[in-house]
């Protein structure tokens, strides 16, 4: 059992020497969830984005998608290893949507998101899914994107048809760009309403959800598509191992992979053991995150859990709003912490971000755009570096492995790469600047206000500054 030990020296503006110290103590033989992605989601505005002028969109292409550097080290993107795409509904035809950046065309029609999918295959993004928020159109009961009185939006007669639809969609997008996707997610947030005019979307109790599961299945099978059914996408992660307030809509955990439920499908040959959530409305204040993260490794020990979708949201007990942009390390800090909790503390094998595209004036974007369909202008955040942390470095197939920290002011977590590379995160949001001694020479790369990713000189002692994500990496 190897253990490899370093020194952390708090700066307080006086002699190192003299300043407390903080011992790391890294043991790569002790291992926990092996890594599977991080991604991000095009909804909605790639639709539009896709087919703005060429050096704008490949810009925006590079920052998400590219593990390339420069001359000098620095990475030009983020290099994420999962791309999700939104098979849409066909409500981009309609008008009962009122923001029409919150419609989606059916396939046939997302010319600008297939260009942003063949980008991220450009850029040798590993892993796709596809997600969908509703049934198409012509299937549902109210012939709209969205549901009535939050009834479920689609009769189970129509389930087979339902299941068509996809692997129409999967076998035609295959055809045309070459891509398969890995994934695919039905159902998204099926405890929530979707009774307005907001989005697309669809609720479903968990009987619902297996029977469009089985149905995906068998069409899945009957046209020999090796694509993989990942299910759940809960709207908060407690309702994995909850009731809640939504008795028939929660312990999805139990439901879909307990022999004993009448809902079980962990039996079918292509649903993966996997059960997906998204972290909104329990990540403040941070002993409630731990303790519902906690509750919920406990609940999926038997089972891989994805964090498939997030964005500030909300009001996080006052902590940090939704509400207006942010470009800076305010929310990109927040932002990690979640990071942190969900890999470190629920175990989530995969981390995956809303929108990476965003034309509003909110917390839900990587990159922000002007809500215009054919040019505009684009601009970076901080909380699309502080991603990269993880992202560019952290890579498939990546085990977290076993790291303490004296000081508790630091949140740090290691993952050792299938070449046995080790990488180190640490989010120090504190406004004291922090000096890491090491026994073995490591690389930095640092986003703070000052920079994105900066690489610094390969050293055994490397500086972490406040209010900054820090990765530290052998490569």
């Amino acid at each position: 059992m190897r253990r490899i030990t370093c020194i952390l020296f708090l700066s307080y503006g006086i002699n190192t020497a003299a300043a407390q110290t903080a011992a790391v103590h890294l043991n790569p033989d002790t291992t926990y969830q092996t890594i599977s992605n991080f991604g991000a989601s095009d909804a909605w505005s790639c639709q539009f984005v896709g087919q703005w002028p060429d050096v704008k969109k490949n810009v925006i292409a590079d920052w998400l998608f590219s593990t390339d550097t420069t001359a000098s080290g620095q990475p030009a993107g983020i290099g994420l290893s999962m791309w999700r795409f939104n098979i849409g509904a066909g409500t981009a035809k309609q008008t009962d949507i009122k923001d029409e950046w919150h419609r989606a065309g059916t396939w046939e029609d997302q010319e600008g998101q297939l260009w942003f999918l063949q980008a991220a295959k450009k850029h040798h993004v590993p892993q796709f899914l596809a997600f969908v928020n509703s049934p198409p159109v012509n299937l549902t009961l109210n012939g709209k994107g969205f549901a009535t009185k939050g009834m479920s939006n689609i009769s189970p007669d129509k389930y087979d048809a339902f299941a068509v639809s996809i692997t129409d969609a999967i076998s035609g997008i295959y055809k045309k760009t070459g891509i398969l996707f890995d994934y695919i997610s039905p159902v998204n947030e099926p405890q929530w309403d979707w009774s307005d005019d907001k989005q697309e979307g669809c609720p479903y109790n968990n009987e619902q959800i297996s029977g469009v599961t089985k149905s995906l299945s068998k069409a899945l099978i009957n046209k020999k598509i090796p694509t993989k059914i990942v299910i759940g996408e809960a709207g908060q992660i407690d309702y994995l191992y909850a009731k809640l307030n939504k008795p028939d809509k929660g312990e999805q955990i139990h439901a879909f992979f307990d022999k004993n439920s009448p809902y079980y499908v962990g039996d079918l040959a292509n649903v993966k053991h996997i059960i997906s959530a998204h972290s909104y409305f329990t990540t403040s204040p941070a002993a409630k995150a731990i303790g519902i993260r906690s509750n919920l490794a406990k609940a999926a020990k038997n089972i891989t859990f994805w964090q498939s979708e997030y964005c500030i949201l909300g009001g996080n007990d006052g902590e940090i709003n939704g509400d207006k942009r942010d470009y800076g390390m305010d929310a990109a800090l927040y932002l990690a912490r979640v990071i942190h909790y969900d890999l470190t503390v629920a175990n989530a094998a995969a981390w995956q971000y809303w929108l990476a595209v965003s034309p509003y004036d909110y917390k839900d974007g990587l990159i922000y755009i002007d809500k215009n369909k054919t040019d505009g202008e684009y601009r970076d955040s901080k909380m699309l570096w502080v991603l990269g942390n993880y992202s560019r470095f952290i890579r498939p197939g990546a085990k977290r492995i076993k790291v303490t920290i004296d000081n508790n002011d630091l949140l740090v977590s290691a993952y050792k790469n299938t070449d046995k590379t080790i990488d180190i995160v640490i989010v120090n949001s504190s406004k004291e600047a922090v000096k890491i001694a090491m026994d073995k020479a490591f690389r930095a790369y640092v986003t703070s206000d000052t920079g994105n990713l900066q690489p610094t000189g390969i050293g055994k002692t490397i500086d972490i500054p406040a209010r900054s994500v820090v990765t530290l990496t052998n490569h």
